[in-house]
């Protein structure tokens, strides 16, 4: 069994923001591989079962809000007694361009307080993560009022397509691994 954990904000205010990426992606992973849509509360989050070619995924949104992810990740780590290396988390990163998308295996959180949070209840920096580029805040704005911020017009179809890509890496994740993932996402996509 995987765990795949969309990371943003709870609420209709957070709906579309550049934090919530995490949930768009288990959105169409949910569109595409899960039976029933309709998301169970468990875990300090929303839960839906998904099977991709014939593998077993748990979808799993933190409603704990960005900060606090880690609670809900550990809760559904211990209840299946998975290992980090059977979690992929997503995540956004405006460190990268819009719309770009970076796999890694491992690594620190990067300044990203759901990852640190992550990082914090897991004990260890040895979690899979795929980072969803938003870019950078334009000149005078600080990165929260950016990130809680809705994508613009002129955005939204590379967003879209992100969202895809990211799916299709997720796919590739759970199917073939975490090497495999990284040379076929990471990059100029």
């Amino acid at each position: 069994m995987k765990l795949v954990v969309g990371l943003g904000n709870p609420g209709r205010q957070y709906v579309g923001t550049r934090h919530n990426v995490g949930y768009e992606v288990l959105a169409e992973l949910a569109r595409r591989w899960a039976a029933e849509v309709r998301p169970r509360r468990q875990f300090s989050g929303e839960t839906v079962d998904a099977t991709i070619n014939g593998i077993k995924v748990l979808l799993l949104s933190p409603t704990t809000y960005m900060n606090r992810s880690g609670t809900s990740l550990r809760a559904a780590c211990d209840f299946y007694k998975l290992k980090p290396q059977d979690v992929l988390v997503i995540c956004d990163d405006m460190n990268l361009p819009l719309g770009r998308l970076r796999v890694r295996p491992r690594g620190s959180s990067g300044g990203h307080k759901g990852l640190a949070d992550i990082i914090r209840a897991m004990g260890t920096e040895e979690i899979p993560r795929l980072r969803v580029g938003i870019g950078k805040p334009p000149p005078g704005q600080d990165s929260v009022r950016f990130v809680l911020s809705v994508f613009g017009k002129e955005e939204e179809a590379v967003i879209r397509e992100a969202y895809r890509k990211a799916a299709d890496a997720v796919e590739t994740w759970v199917t073939e691994g975490i090497d495999v993932c990284m040379t076929r996402f990471n990059g100029g996509n």
